[in-house]
């Protein structure tokens, strides 16, 4: 945020940094842009007047600087005329009208995009940068320019984080490692993404930085001699193979060197050992041919080769890369790419920018830009929460990517151990959605198998199938648990609306009349006196527990001017539950009821009715809270299956845990867990937790089990 001066700085002649940008842009804006981004300086300028940095700077060299940060990608006018006035908005007292005026609503458009939403009241400083996150990124798809200037941003203030409080660089450091630098990646910029991950690193660990830092540049003096030989063998078979190229030298970044030592649980010693080099030919015929070219020169180590050409990365990225036997005893990792392609690399989406001429043509790191932001814009209306809407995108932003492909060709790129649920979701979610099982290179595998690179996969669908909660434990992908959650808080709300209004009537019952005895006027006012828009989100309250139904018809016969404590009617009337109630309903873990079971609900708050069985013991504490009781019982076409607790006692000899395994799938019942409560030399015994339908299906099971000679006891747990 600009600190306001004492007083205002004196007008005069231009500053340097706004001639060295003028310079920047005549290399290749004409000059009538470059008077335009001139008058942007003056009224960036004038309504900044007086604001300084914590560096004591005037505020304006700020947006200045992030402008000549963009003039070195070559952006337009419009890219450089908002980065100059991006902080106007929001700390000046410039109008939306005065700079639409001036420059155009394109301008103010990208100045929107950029600027945060500090002026917002929000519950914490982080759902504050969530959100203001999540509108930066909608900005971006709107229009990929919002982005440059934001990173532009970041890293200028990066390379002046100096001024800042410790904390305030160290939670600035964090959130660029975490957010901003895997952006950066995400969209091919690898210049500004090793920038922002160096300064990030040397803030949040300052030792470390330095300590390997030290190390780079020591361990460099000593292998020059090898690196320079390295470099003349290769130089030397190219030219032999007339191939015209340029060859340079990568060096390892300190924060490169530092996630791999902690990625991979190496030594410094052994990251840093590899020589690195960087191939860039004039076509990809000749990267191919230079492949082999430097595969006759030094044999290549088995499974290293990776064809980025064929199937670019996500972000856009083409190389080829493949690791060596060097001369020297350590591995020389080649990269060999076209100059179009190391362009790409360097600058991904910045990299030969259209935005002039409509009709040229994206490069494939912008057009897969696009495509990745059109995908959170459909995340976004599917996440309600901000914070959790920034978190599946962090997920998305890994830096590595498994490659697949559907059964008619096409290539989808996944998050690193991405399953084959992710792949449903990223085909479609109607087939995440209705996914059952999948094939990958025809073999069946389970929705919850991890994926590897080069498959092809293919989703079996059907009709009935439909998302539950354990699927969130089966995916990686911010695009598929957004599309699960968002299934089941549907489900779960339409199943608390048709319970709660069952619970309502019920209680209606009780008072002897009916909700049909509240007028529509009535009821429509007491809502709004609730401050309910709608009549389902009082009953899905009721239902979640955070209402009490009993209270609630009360409420609603008081404010009908009926008597509110109206005779009860012992009606009896019980909820009756079949099982697909699931969404509202959760079956108590302390006493595990199932079909056939004589129970009650229990209204938690948030939480919705927890069914228990009627001999739970906690059901003597629970009966102290009345309103919160419901009489619930079982209807006739009860469905699905229900979780019960079986304590076994055995004869302690080798193979009876196998035994019982086996008379329980016998009996068509699937096992969740096993456990040993007690054990000596003679006996143990053992606690399954198994999966029934009813009450019959649970006699089935302790019959078979009965049978087994080495079984002394089988009883429900608890009893």
């Amino acid at each position: 945020m600009p600190r306001r001066a004492a007083a205002r700085s004196k007008p005069g002649a231009t500053p340097d940094y706004v001639r060295a940008l003028e310079q920047q842009l005549s290399r290749y804006l004409p000059r009538q842009q470059i008077a335009r981004v001139r008058r942007a300086y003056e009224v960036g300028a004038a309504a900044h007047a007086g604001q300084t940095r914590q560096t004591g700077e005037p505020y304006i060299t700020h947006p200045v600087a992030v402008a000549g940060i963009l003039a070195e990608l070559r952006l337009d006018a419009e890219t450089i005329i908002a980065a100059i006035l991006h902080d106007t908005l929001e700390d000046t007292e410039l109008t939306r009208e005065a700079m639409g005026t001036e420059f155009g609503m394109p301008v103010v458009e990208l100045v929107e995009g950029v600027t945060k939403l500090d002026k917002v009241r929000f519950r914490s400083r982080q759902e504050a940068d969530a959100e203001s996150f999540r509108k930066m990124l909608l900005a971006m798809a709107r229009d990929l320019r919002v982005i440059l200037i934001k990173l532009a941003d970041r890293l200028h203030n990066m390379r002046t984080l100096g001024a800042k409080e410790t904390q305030s660089r160290r939670r600035i450091a964090r959130e660029t490692l975490e957010i901003y630098a895997p952006i950066a990646q995400r969209l091919g910029m690898n210049r500004f993404k090793a920038e922002l991950q160096d300064l990030g690193f040397r803030a949040l660990y300052p030792d470390r930085h330095r300590v390997i830092s030290a190390r780079i540049k020591a361990m460099l003096g000593n292998r020059r001699e090898a690196m320079t030989r390295i470099e003349e063998a290769l130089h030397v078979r190219l030219t032999a193979d007339k191939l015209r190229h340029r060859i340079v030298s990568r060096i390892k970044s300190p924060w490169s060197i530092y996630d791999k030592m902690r990625a991979e649980q190496k030594s410094l010693a052994q990251v840093m050992d590899v020589y690195g080099f960087r191939i860039v030919l004039d076509s990809v015929p000749h990267c191919y041919q230079a492949l082999g070219s430097v595969h006759g020169l030094y044999k290549p180590l088995d499974g290293r080769f990776k064809d980025f050409i064929a199937i670019p990365k996500a972000n856009g990225y083409q190389s080829l890369h493949t690791v060596l036997f060097g001369p020297f005893g350590a591995p020389i990792e080649i990269q060999i790419r076209t100059e179009d392609m190391d362009a790409i690399a360097d600058r991904g989406v910045a990299a030969h920018w259209a935005y002039k001429t409509a009709a040229a043509p994206a490069n494939s790191a912008q057009s897969r830009a696009r495509e990745w932001l059109s995908g959170l814009v459909d995340q976004e209306s599917d996440t309600h929460s901000s914070i959790e809407f920034i978190e599946n995108v962090k997920v998305d932003l890994f830096p590595d990517e498994v490659y697949l492909f559907t059964p008619k060709g096409k290539i989808l790129s996944l998050p690193r151990n991405a399953t084959a649920l992710d792949f449903a979701y990223f085909v479609h979610t109607d087939v995440g959605n209705h996914a059952v099982a999948a094939r990958a290179d025809k073999k069946l595998i389970p929705l919850r198998a991890p994926l590897s690179s080069g498959q092809t996969v293919e989703i079996v669908t059907a009709a009935s199938a439909a998302p539950s909660p354990q699927w969130l434990d089966w995916v990686v992908s911010g695009r598929a648990r957004t599309a699960i959650r968002h299934h089941l808080k549907r489900l779960q709300h339409e199943d608390a609306v048709e319970f709660g209004h069952r619970m309502l009537d019920r209680a209606f019952t009780a008072l002897g009349t009916s909700l049909e005895a509240v007028p529509t006027a009535v009821l429509e006012r007491y809502l709004a006196e609730q401050k309910y828009k709608r009549f389902e989100e009082l009953l899905a309250d009721i239902a979640l527990g955070n209402r009490v139904a009993d209270t609630e018809a009360q409420a609603l016969l008081l404010a009908h001017g009926d008597h509110p404590h109206a005779a009860r009617v012992a009606s009896g009337e019980k909820i009756l539950i079949n099982g697909s109630e699931r969404g509202v309903l959760t079956f108590a873990n302390c006493c595990h009821p199932a079909p056939g079971d004589d129970i009650m609900g229990y209204l938690s708050a948030g939480k919705g009715i927890v069914v228990h069985r009627l001999e739970c013991p906690n059901v003597p504490e629970l009966r102290k809270a009345p309103e919160r009781c419901i009489e619930m019982g079982w209807a006739a076409d009860v469905q699905g299956d229900y979780r019960v607790e079986l304590r076994i006692d055995v004869a302690n000899k080798p193979g009876v845990l196998a035994q019982v395994a086996a008379a329980i799938a016998e009996a068509s019942s699937n096992i969740e867990n096993v456990e040993y409560k007690e054990r000596d030399t003679e006996t143990a015994t053992l606690l399954f937790t198994i999966e029934i339908a009813n009450r019959k299906h649970l006699a089935d099971v302790i019959r078979h089990v009965r049978r087994l000679h080495v079984v002394n006891t089988v009883r429900r747990y608890p009893l």
